[in-house]
């Protein structure tokens, strides 16, 4: 990689524990885009034979420029909680400063406790940051104890100027952060519509087994309650047979009770298609080419999320959940339809009324698919990313 600007290079530790979900792509994300950037960095990951596999695939050779340190060895100071772990990986790294791809391990014990009077590692004020995924409490229209207490140690860590930088997923709540907390180093950063999902449908078809006369609406990711795969299931056993569509799921799923029976029961009728597994991410790209629309029937989910993320690089309609950001970014940006969240019987009426869509209705949607991937590209990530933790002069506005 030819570094952007090797001046600043500066030696940085990037603290991942997590390899389910979205948290191993995003770690090579931010690897490699820190790696362009003349950063030398050392990854604090866990180690583990199976965890340090899915690493090794999706970071490869990226590998060969970065030192590891095993997190599961970071001794947790009572004291200080899940960021004397933080702390503990830091000294070990001797680096300048330490990067978490989820903020979200540290972010509750740190607001409580600064809440409560009591503050972070020393070592730590002004040397660590992240990106915060779901900052649930500063939008929470309700008032509760936990809301309050989580305020209020927020608000004084970013007064105290505690953190290098804090980097939210959400624009409109960025905009609204910079607004309240002026000088804050509070940043956007867009989830990546990376390349690579927009193949030919029917080879994909093909490769995987499935008809090319349907209309197929997959379903991506666990198969926990919150993900809504019930719904989406319950949704097409009460389609009317006669409908075109056919319910794709794929990932380690893990369907039980009336789920996994009627999953098996569509399955009979040839009406869904199950691959329940850890799937390659060339499989993962397969199975967004295969679709038509994707399913976000999502149960009370607060911010980004990955997978509409990578609909819209396939080009793929979505059908998603009325609530939180990706309501307003569905909305605002016309990817799709929405119903109302915990709806099985509307989220059917949706799923008829894609599957009897128009191509040119169909195309609609993929037109502004094309447009929002485009602002948020690779390149749009990169530049933002480097932008809150390297502080290159290079920025870009939130678009909303």
């Amino acid at each position: 990689m030819t570094p952007i600007n090797p001046s600043r290079s500066r030696h940085i530790l990037l603290y991942e524990p997590r390899t389910e979900g979205h948290h191993v792509s995003w770690l090579k994300f931010i690897t490699e885009d820190l790696l362009s950037a003349g950063a030398q960095l050392t990854l604090a990951v866990d180690r583990r034979p199976e965890q340090e596999a899915k690493i090794r695939e999706h970071l490869g050779d990226l590998l060969k420029q970065v030192a590891l340190l095993d997190v599961n060895g970071a001794e947790r100071s009572l004291r200080h909680g899940h960021a004397g772990s933080v702390a503990h990986c830091l000294r070990q790294s001797r680096a300048e400063s330490v990067f978490l791809c989820a903020f979200d391990e540290v972010a509750s014990d740190c607001w409580r406790r600064a809440a409560l009077g009591l503050n972070m590692p020393e070592e730590l004020r002004g040397r660590m940051g992240g990106i915060y995924h779901r900052a649930r409490f500063l939008t929470a229209p309700k008032w509760s104890p936990r809301h309050w207490l989580k305020r209020t140690g927020f608000r004084r860590i970013m007064d105290r100027r505690w953190l290098r930088q804090l980097i939210f997923l959400d624009e409109y709540l960025t905009r609204d952060l910079q607004g309240s907390l002026p000088g804050a180093p509070i940043f956007f950063l867009p989830v990546p519509c990376v390349e690579g999902f927009a193949a030919e449908t029917g080879a994909a078809r093909r490769q995987l087994g499935l008809p090319a006369d349907k209309r197929i609406f997959l379903f991506y990711g666990g198969g926990y309650r919150r993900k809504g795969l019930h719904l989406a299931v319950r949704a097409m056993l009460n389609l009317p047979p006669e409908v075109p569509a056919l319910l794709l799921c794929v990932g380690q799923l893990n369907p039980e009770g009336a789920t996994a029976r009627d999953l098996d029961i569509l399955a009979g009728q040839n009406r869904a298609h199950l691959i329940n597994r850890y799937v390659s991410t060339e499989e993962e790209k397969l199975s967004f080419a295969a679709s038509d629309v994707v399913l976000l029937p999502y149960v009370h989910h607060f911010g980004a999320s990955g997978v509409l993320s990578q609909a819209v690089a396939a080009r793929r309609m979505v059908i998603v959940s009325d609530e939180e950001l990706l309501g307003r970014l569905t909305r605002d940006h016309g990817l799709g339809l929405l119903f109302p969240t915990e709806n099985a019987d509307a989220l059917r009426d949706r799923i008829q009324e894609a599957a009897l869509m128009t191509d040119e209705q169909m195309a609609t949607y993929s037109q502004a698919a094309e447009k929002y991937a485009a602002m948020c590209s690779r390149k749009a990530y990169r530049l933002a990313l480097t932008n809150a933790v390297l502080n290159l002069p290079e920025s870009l506005p939130t678009h909303a």
